[in-house]
């Protein structure tokens, strides 16, 4: 019997100092999505920016923990990673 993956859902915000920030995270976005969406195993990349412009509601979900720590690899290095890693995040991982 085949065993049943879990997904790995990511729920939370990144929460911008001010707007330099905010303009980062807006300006690297689209690619920084392409990117994400393109991978093997992402089954939702989405982030909005709130009614506060310096928060951006993140919801993400992966086809399991494989996929998701292939996508926290990649990340390193990236413009996105470069731009933004000093952002505060604020997130919640759970297995669904």
């Amino acid at each position: 019997m085949q065993e049943s993956s879990t997904n790995i859902a990511v729920r939370g915000q990144l929460v911008c100092a001010n707007e330099q920030e905010a303009a980062a995270v807006l300006f690297n976005l689209p690619e920084h999505t392409r990117l994400t969406r393109a991978e093997p195993g992402c089954l939702k990349f989405t982030v909005t920016q709130s009614a506060d412009l310096l928060v951006f509601e993140v919801e993400e979900r992966f086809r399991d923990q494989e996929a998701f720590d292939a996508h926290q690899a990649r990340l390193r290095g990236t413009t996105w990673w470069e731009a933004t890693q000093k952002i505060h995040r604020s997130y919640e991982v759970t297995e669904e």
